[in-house]
């Protein structure tokens, strides 16, 4: 019998803007899977629950703001890594204030989620751009979009 790896929560952010598209970050140089490209989002702090984590990360990491009811939960996946076991929850965020900017990233590039598969991202996030694409698809609302411009 193997002994079980503990659980490593992670929160990701699919920010949709007003013409369909979704943010994608590129891991700076000098981190583990540098240059590939992700949802925007990081790890849970002890006893902060997700939707915290998320509101709070891409305050960090792109300035902008996000309210906690905006966070639209769109799929998750997991992916043992040393020592470890990932759990990588997706959030749909289609209103946040401030326009994101490249704090901790080496780049931001807003691509449709149908070519999302072209970029190189971490293998945890193919399962999430395949859950995103059929989100989307079933929970499209063009009522709701950022209230500033886009990158």
């Amino acid at each position: 019998m193997t002994t079980p790896l503990p659980l490593f929560p992670v929160v990701a952010a699919a920010l949709v803007d007003e013409e369909g598209r979704v943010l994608l970050q590129q891991r700076p140089a000098g981190k583990a899977l540098a240059g590939l490209w992700e949802f925007p989002g990081g790890k849970l702090e002890p006893g902060e629950t997700p939707e915290a984590a998320l509101v709070r990360e891409l305050h960090e990491e792109l300035a902008i703001t996000v309210a906690p009811d905006a966070l639209e939960p769109a799929g998750f996946a997991t992916e043992p890594l040393p020592g470890r076991h990932l759990l990588l929850l997706l959030y749909v965020i289609r209103s946040w204030s401030g326009t994101p900017v490249a704090l901790e990233a080496d780049g931001l590039t807003w691509c449709e989620p149908a070519g999302m598969g072209a970029w190189r991202m971490p293998p945890a996030d193919g399962p999430l751009v395949r859950q995103l694409a059929a989100y989307l698809a079933d929970n499209t609302n063009s009522d709701v979009a950022p209230d500033s411009g886009t990158v």
